[in-house]
């Protein structure tokens, strides 16, 4: 595909979809709820990652909302009506999402405005890097409503805070700026709401021009580090580096040093 290419993708309820230029983007689609998630959505974004997968000219997903807010998680309307076994079934899909957002091998940025609150922050922190606007708000908001986290808010926080900022978070559901949370080392990078767009877009096209392959298993590498010793690790690191010494990528990226040019990495 040239750089300016597009690709035609499958219509889903309560996203939107496009690809282009190696980026593929999936927008949160429920405005008017603050996209709130559905079952719909959930699967929609599953089963777009998984097509992401195998399509070797995805290179960098981006996850955005569509309005007001990036998302505010559970949807407030239905809570207090849904059965025991639905929302048990429910939290089954958003976790089955989560796992496959951490095992894809290829970069996830969330690109976050207004606010992420609920499972809708959880569904960032799942994300590899986090670009957020000046406007928003990070806020854990289940103890408002008398629940706990889910979506891997018990797991994500306390490895990227200290556990007493996590549980802050947890126990006071108040709301976290952008510059703070950046700060506290859960955003990446903070821009003016008019810029997000151009910014974004921006830094996900440097990303297309990287080494698809090499990236995909360093952020399998380092979430492995999450539960792994430091001799699985190690030895992960031994494993996958006697492989990618075969890869077209290195190959490409030596001469492209020696022969003083940019590289043209292939993901291969």
């Amino acid at each position: 595909m040239s750089v300016e290419s597009k690709k035609n993708v499958k219509e889903y309820k309560d996203l939107l979809v496009k690809q282009e230029s190696g980026v593929l983007e999936i927008t949160l689609d429920r405005p008017n709820a603050l996209n709130a998630f559905s079952p719909e959505m959930i699967l929609g974004i599953e089963e777009a990652l998984l097509n992401a997968e195998g399509d070797q000219e995805v290179k960098v997903i981006v996850l955005r909302g569509n309005g007001r807010a990036f998302s505010a998680g559970g949807d407030v309307k239905t809570m207090g009506e849904a059965a025991p076994v639905d929302v048990y079934n429910h939290i089954g899909h958003l976790n089955e999402l989560i796992k496959q957002m951490r095992s894809l091998e290829k970069p996830i940025i969330a690109a976050v405005h207004g606010f992420a609150a609920g499972a809708g922050f959880n569904l960032a922190l799942a994300c590899d890097l986090i670009v957020a606007a000046e406007d928003t708000s990070f806020i854990l908001s289940f103890a408002q409503v008398g629940l706990v986290s889910d979506g891997g808010g018990h797991y994500f926080l306390p490895k990227s805070l200290s556990p007493y900022q996590a549980k802050e978070l947890l126990f006071r559901a108040e709301p976290l700026d952008a510059k703070t949370a950046q700060q506290w080392g859960l955003v990446n990078h903070v821009y003016p709401l008019a810029e997000m767009e151009e910014k974004v877009r921006e830094y996900a096209l440097s990303f297309t021009q990287r080494p698809t392959k090499a990236i995909g298993l360093m952020k399998k590498l380092t979430n492995l580090a999450d539960t792994a010793s430091l001799t699985d690790v190690l030895e992960a690191e031994r494993t996958t580096q006697a492989m990618m010494v075969t890869t077209h990528d290195h190959q490409e990226g030596v001469a492209a040093f020696i022969e003083k040019r940019r590289p043209q990495f292939k993901g291969k």
